[in-house]
């Protein structure tokens, strides 16, 4: 089953990073990445950037309203997303703790892929 990683922190902390505390971080999370795509688990990784390049779609209006950013403000932010494969979700509660590990702050939102159809245009 595919579970996607849904990763949140505050954007704040992030960018008050060093460039050494973010290359450590990274390649923690390398390493993490590097274990799940030998054994074949690892799907999509992106990784958003900051809500103020967001622009926002509010589809319920009509005509839809564009504004720009998100529509909600948090303290979290969505800052990206992996995609694994798992056996369960206990599995995935396994996987996700040791990305945690890797990059501790912040949360992780679990949640099932449906995957509706899959297209290679974009490699």
């Amino acid at each position: 089953m595919l579970y996607a990683v849904l990763c949140y922190h505050s954007e704040d902390v992030l960018t008050s990073w060093s460039a050494e505390h973010e290359h450590a971080v990274m390649g923690k999370l390398a390493a993490v990445e590097d274990k799940l795509a030998r054994a074949g688990r690892l799907g999509p990784i992106a990784r958003l950037m900051p809500t103020t390049s967001a622009t926002t779609l509010r589809k319920d209006l009509d005509p839809p309203l564009v504004i720009d950013g998100p529509y909600a403000e948090t303290k979290e932010q969505l800052l990206g997303f992996f995609i694994i494969d798992c056996s369960d979700l206990d599995d995935a509660i396994v996987t996700a703790g040791e990305l945690a590990r890797a990059n501790p702050g912040g949360a992780y939102e679990l949640r099932p892929v449906a995957v509706l159809r899959t297209h290679r245009s974009f490699q």
